[in-house]
């Protein structure tokens, strides 16, 4: 019925529903007097807590009768020295810088898995697919913030359909990123500890992976749906948010404890391995190892799982969302670019495509035309000359060059 009114309100003389960059006002019939509580973003500089208005007239809404910074008892120098918000806009870039940085990097360590054919395999296709968990995730993360935090959006028409599938997408991808965190959690830690055939298994761990986020989101927006469809779902203040938050959990929990497992495993054959070698050596072997797993396996976000959300917020902010959205950069540089098997390939294909570019760009030369040559023969005899003249200057070119540096 309100749904209906409203509409009706609109429809007719009175005053549409309107954003002034810090209320949303709803549609309220000529003559009437419509009072809202101070915005939450006001609360932090206000001595009290207190109520804005505005009257709706024939030619529209008037100003407010109390500004904000009277109604609201704002502070003027808690304003002048805004350091929270300096803080909340330094995060703000520094998560987007990141996930763009990620974004491009995960593209293309994509490419690179998926072009070169003898990089396929089962430890790089469950790469493969984490890597497109955290490129869904920095997509979502940015389709996000234009949603909820563009300037130019209307926040009255927050609660859309399109708004709720943002968050729904949202919800789904920083789920999927965490369960594919665990399958390479789960696929190293059994690898190692058991032997088995890979790819019997490599099915598995897509449908995991994949399908679980799947359904967790869908109950989750089942639930929202039904029973708290209140603006654009993004509140972790509901109890509903725990069919997301607590498989997350899980999936972390059991992370740490394979990320432990490994460890032990690692100091163990890292001390059986080079009994006769020294101790530093031991060490940094050992800490290279551990440093290349800690992004894989997401060992950074045990810090906050179990702690309350309310609680050291902002280090939570810069641990979370700031260095946080860092990781899928730094997973494509240490399972991708710095990758021995993946450098070698490139290598080749370099080479390769270099040597076809210098035969190609001399080819020219050795073609003869036919109107110098009339026989099929002589062309033929030009072609092999030139191309074994260029051979072999390669070929002395490659010779001579120790010989060069041979002092």
């Amino acid at each position: 019925l309100s749904e209906v009114t409203t509409f009706l309100l609109e429809e007719e003389s009175g005053c549409h529903s309107m954003w002034d960059n810090l209320s949303c006002w709803p549609a309220a019939a000529t003559g009437a007097t419509v009072v809202l509580p101070c915005p939450k973003v006001l609360l932090q500089y206000a001595d009290r807590p207190g109520n804005v208005s505005r009257q709706c007239t024939d030619e529209g809404w008037t100003e407010l009768l109390h500004s904000y910074s009277i109604a609201c008892g704002i502070n003027i120098s808690n304003m002048d020295d805004d350091i929270k918000g300096i803080f909340l806009q330094a995060v703000k870039i520094s998560y987007t810088v990141g996930h763009s940085l990620s974004l491009l990097s995960l593209s293309a360590a994509l490419v690179i898995l998926c072009l070169f054919r003898k990089l396929h395999c089962t430890r790089n296709y469950i790469h493969m697919n984490l890597f497109v968990s955290f490129i869904l995730k920095a997509i979502a993360v940015l389709i996000k913030d234009v949603v909820l935090f563009d300037s130019d959006s209307d926040q009255c028409t927050l609660s859309t359909p399109s708004c709720k599938a943002a968050i729904a997408f949202f919800e789904f991808s920083i789920t999927a990123n965490f369960f594919w965190l665990l399958a390479e959690g789960i696929y190293l830690h059994t690898l190692i500890v058991v032997f088995f055939t890979e790819r019997k298994y490599f099915w598995w761990y897509i449908v995991t992976a994949w399908g679980v986020p799947l359904m967790i989101t869908v109950s989750w927006t089942l639930a929202m749906m039904c029973n708290h469809d209140f603006g654009c779902w993004d509140s972790i203040d509901s109890p509903y948010f725990w069919i997301i938050k607590a498989p997350i959990s899980l999936t972390i929990l059991v992370n740490f404890i394979l990320f432990i497992s490994i460890i032990q495993i690692l100091i163990q054959k890292v001390y059986s391995s080079d009994s006769r070698g020294s101790e530093y050596r031991q060490y940094m072997r050992l800490a290279k190892s551990t440093l290349l797993l800690i992004p894989l396996f997401g060992v950074n976000y045990i810090v906050f799982v179990f702690v309350p959300d309310h609680l050291n917020v902002y280090f939570r902010l810069v641990f979370d969302l700031a260095l946080g959205s860092f990781q899928g950069f730094i997973v494509a540089i240490l399972y991708c670019f710095l990758n021995g098997e993946v450098q070698l390939e490139l290598g080749r294909k370099w080479h390769r495509w270099c040597t076809q570019w210098y035969l190609t760009a001399n080819s020219r030369y050795c073609f003869p035309s036919l109107d110098n040559h009339t026989t099929k023969e002589g062309t033929q005899i030009s072609m092999v000359s030139c191309y074994s003249s260029h051979i072999q200057a390669a070929n002395n070119d490659h010779v001579d060059l120790p010989l060069s540096s041979v002092p």
